[in-house]
């Protein structure tokens, strides 16, 4: 008992000296007394005498003893809650540190900080070592713009989809963000579609403002690159990236039928077929099996009118999974030139169908063949030279 009186004596005397000591002095003995809470053996009423005084000191009016107890006290996962959550409450800056720091905060805590800080206050938040997928997707709902670029910009943090998804549609028509969303190794299909979407308005604007050509060449040009951008992030997505694709397709106005004609006659096929499961609720397996076989049977037909797909089309998009059935065991074939033999040969039908005449379709057919030459070129001008390629 004596020895439990004689430290809280030693903790009464040290708060009697910080009453008169200088500003400079008080917050080296914070510093130090915070330590020495963490990292001493020490009996327990001396423990709870080291933080009645820390607590006491919350009230200095000197700003650099809470600065001390921050600089002590922010990374530790021992250090007293109240003194923690008092810091926070207190001078910004001390706030953002502490913020950026300290483990002692739970998820529902640090969402509803976000809820209710300024922005400075959300950037800590999105700068700590570790951020949740609940807080960060309490940033990417509520956040300032600063606080979601900090949060993007942590390119080693895995993101959920859904907080990049978001992230994407609040600010993801300011060119630095979008710049670093697309940097993301993570980004999902329909996300990379968003943004490259949201890129071709942006450009087709400016073109159309200096008055470089007409706005509705404008949106025609836009389209025809929106629609190749995206077959070939399909090409770049996993199946399993289809559907949210399509389903972000279907709800923007993108899911036409130049662009499901345009991917399968570029290969994609897996786009078209999760696009006809959307679109009818058929069972993934069923569309992938009839797709298989051909457009020249009459269930396939029969889930492509439930599709709502033009029957004028048809033909085409049979003559193209046909043609892409043929090379598909084509271990030879490079994706342009068979990209190149699918069109032809959905060129040939259609102008048998349609006894030469040009059409929208023809019209539409000739863009993507001229699209995909200038593709093959661009791609065979990457190549190295015969002489570097044998070295």
């Amino acid at each position: 008992m004596h020895r439990q009186g004689g430290s809280a004596m030693i903790v009464r005397k040290f708060l009697d000296w910080m009453e008169t000591a200088p500003a400079g002095r008080r917050a080296e003995a914070a510093h130090a007394l915070a330590r020495a809470y963490l990292y001493s053996t020490v009996d327990e009423e001396t423990h709870s005498g080291m933080e009645a005084a820390m607590t006491l000191l919350l009230d200095d009016p000197a700003p650099q003893v809470r600065f001390a107890l921050c600089d002590a006290l922010g990374s530790s996962p021992d250090a007293p809650r109240h003194v923690i959550s008092a810091l926070v409450n207190g001078q910004p800056d001390i706030a953002e540190t502490v913020l950026a720091r300290s483990p002692v905060f739970i998820d529902a805590e640090l969402v509803d900080i976000v809820a209710t800080a300024d922005g400075s206050l959300q950037m800590a938040i999105a700068s700590r070592p570790s951020v949740s997928g609940a807080v960060a997707g309490a940033l990417a709902e509520v956040g300032v713009r600063e606080s979601c670029r900090v949060l993007v910009a942590r390119q080693n943090a895995m993101l959920p989809p859904s907080v990049l998804r978001r992230i994407a549609q609040r600010f993801g028509d300011e060119p630095s963000m979008r710049d670093l969303l697309l940097r993301r190794a993570e980004l999902p299909a329909d996300v990379h579609q968003l943004l490259v979407r949201q890129l071709g308005d942006a450009l087709a604007g400016l073109v159309v403002q200096k008055g470089y050509i007409s706005p509705e060449r404008a949106r025609r040009v836009r389209r025809d690159a929106c629609d190749r951008a995206t077959v070939a992030i399909a090409s770049r997505s996993g199946r399993s990236s289809m559907p949210a694709l399509v389903e972000h397709l279907r709800l923007t106005g993108q899911l036409t039928t130049e662009i499901l004609l345009r991917s399968v006659c570029s290969g994609q096929v897996a786009l078209f077929e999760a696009a006809l499961v959307n679109l009818t609720r058929t069972p993934e397996g069923r569309v992938a099996r009839l797709v298989r076989r051909g457009g020249n049977n009459a269930a396939f037909r029969a889930v492509y009118t439930k599709a709502g797909l033009p029957a004028s089309v048809l033909a085409a998009f049979a003559a193209a999974l046909d043609a892409w059935r043929r090379l598909a065991g084509d271990e030879r074939r490079d994706r342009y030139s068979s990209t190149m033999r699918i069109i032809n040969a959905v060129m040939e039908r259609y102008a048998r169908d349609t006894d030469g005449n040009m059409t929208e379709m023809a019209a539409i057919l000739r863009r993507f063949a001229a699209d995909q030459a200038r593709d093959a070129a661009r791609d065979h001008a990457r190549l190295p030279p015969p002489a570097a390629a044998a070295a």
